[in-house]
């Protein structure tokens, strides 16, 4: 487990202290499939001036995701809650780490007022991770999901949660407040853990998507992968094994972009055909569904897919009758 305490003032303290005195790591060029468009659209700023005036957090930004300009136009934000700062210190994220601040008991109602100004028919919800709270702030991720439903009942309500490690009955109290969809990322292959995620475990982020599905075998369950860190193809493909396993439905794959020199080095980027050949694949195992191109993330198009997913499980279970 890695958890950071600073105490200094936030302006004073750098935005990721364990990785300070890192020596930097080498930059690949990016190739020409790697493209960003630029935010600035008249939806962009609609976007922000919401997330703004409601005291809210974003992955979007915090994250720095290289598709917020697309979705921002469209007023799809991910939010952030639990605050800004994170317990973990994963070497791909740009989250801020360090020691966070105590829950905002009014922050579950300020996501439900900007999910019903935003206009949202899916939303999506993540948060950072808590390993400083009794439940992993299971309590509050519920109490988000269940405000959004009574503010906003038509709109349906996707989780992208943390572990839960050593946090007991974390995941079923968030179960328990019923969202459509439940993603937990893999983000890599187990050789990589040590390396990449050191404060997680593969195989129990695994146990807890599996624990989901036989929690409530109607939950839609999704995972995401990312690629160009130093995994074999075998190895993927054995990810996606070990995910259909636990009943995994939705899979998404994304090529590793490196927020600074500090963090993990991309060590290949994937050219698109072969993220179409990993798709063709991952629905020959039998997934609902698959995102697998360089851009995808976790919540990219996800009120999209969500239609999708629901169609998909439609044509399934007709396919077996």
């Amino acid at each position: 487990m890695v958890t950071l305490i600073d105490m200094r003032p936030r302006g004073e303290r750098p935005r990721h202290p364990e990785k300070a005195h890192r020596p930097d790591q080498p930059m690949l060029p990016k190739p020409p499939w790697i493209r960003v468009r630029s935010p600035g659209s008249e939806g962009f700023f609609a976007t922000r001036a919401i997330v703004r005036a409601h005291g809210l957090a974003t992955v979007c930004e915090e994250a720095g995701c290289p598709n917020i300009g697309e979705c921002w136009q469209q007023r799809h934000a991910t939010m952030m809650i639990m605050g800004e700062i994170c317990t973990r210190a994963c070497a791909f994220c740009n989250v801020t780490t360090g020691r966070p601040l105590p829950l905002d008991a009014n922050e579950p109602q300020r996501v439900a007022e900007a999910v019903a100004a935003l206009g949202l028919q899916h939303v999506v919800i993540t948060s950072v991770d808590r390993d400083d709270l009794d439940d992993g702030g299971a309590a509050h991720f519920a109490a988000v999901i269940e405000t959004v439903h009574a503010t906003s009942p038509e709109t349906s309500i996707e989780v992208l949660i943390p572990d839960f490690l050593r946090k007991e009955r974390g995941l079923e109290r968030v179960a328990a407040a019923r969202p459509d969809v439940l993603n937990h990322n893999l983000e890599t292959v187990p050789s990589l853990y040590v390396r990449i995620r050191p404060g997680a475990r593969y195989f129990h982020s695994l146990r807890l998507l599996q624990q989901a599905k036989e929690i409530d075998p109607s939950l839609f369950t999704k995972s995401g992968l990312m690629v160009g860190l130093g995994e074999t193809r075998d190895e993927i493909l054995q990810v996606m094994d070990d995910l259909r396993s636990a009943d995994v439905d939705f899979l998404t794959i994304g090529q590793f972009l490196a927020p600074s020199r500090k963090h993990a080095e991309v060590k290949r980027y994937m050219p698109p055909d072969e993220f179409a050949e990993l798709k063709r694949i991952a629905l020959a195992k039998g997934f609902l569904l698959v995102s697998a191109s360089p851009m995808t993330r976790s919540s990219y198009h996800a009120d999209d897919d969500f239609r999708r997913l629901k169609a998909a499980r439609v044509a399934a279970l007709a396919s077996r009758s």
